[in-house]
Formats: structure tokens, C-alpha cells, sequence
């Protein structure tokens, strides 16, 4: 393999890599499990990642192509999922690091 095609092969796998994020994806309770395992199956189809799953709510996190989303809110037409970007959140203000 010529460095060329080696460096434009790595190029590609950065750009795609680059496209994915973070996201929770919650669906209303009255949500039959086949939409929610339906919707897992579509975004590992995708290439995608499930990170966690939750018990007490219908929710997953998940590593998702930005593409996927419309994807997942046209899986079903009375559950629609509730598909916002994963990030910490915490109850306290932090104080800035000194340095």
C-alpha cells in the first residue's frame, strides 16, 4: 500500500470517527420494548455504539452518526424518542483550578 492511500484510508476512518456524538435517547413509558430494541438495532446497524442501558426508564446511551436521528424519530409514530446529547451535569458549581 502506497503512503497516499494509507494516509487518505486514515483520513477517512478520522472523518467518520469525527461525525459520531454522544447522545441519551429516552422514549415515553408507554413505549413497547420492540420500538426501544428497534431503535438499538438501527443505530449499531449504523455503525453506532450502545454505552449504557437503563431499567427504570426507557432510555439508553449510545455513540450515534448525526444522521441517525431522523432515523430514530421516524421508527415509530406514536413514541417518539426524546434524543438529547450526553454530557455530565453536576449539582454543585466547580471553583476554577488555581494555578
Amino acid at each position: 500500500m502506497k503512503f497516499n492511500d494509507l494516509f487518505l484510508s486514515t483520513l477517512g476512518l478520522v472523518v467518520v470517527a469525527s461525525a459520531q456524538r454522544q447522545v441519551l435517547v429516552t422514549y415515553p413509558n408507554d413505549t413497547p420494548p420492540s420500538v426501544v430494541e428497534q431503535a438499538k438495532s438501527a443505530i449499531l446497524a449504523t455503525g453506532g455504539k450502545i454505552t449504557e442501558e437503563f431499567s427504570l426508564i426507557k432510555s439508553f446511551a449510545a455513540t450515534v452518526s448525526s444522521d441517525i436521528i431522523d432515523t430514530l424519530n421516524a421508527l415509530s409514530t406514536s413514541h417518539k424518542p426524546i434524543v438529547e446529547d450526553d454530557h455530565t451535569v453536576t449539582i454543585q458549581q466547580q471553583a476554577p483550578l488555581e494555578h
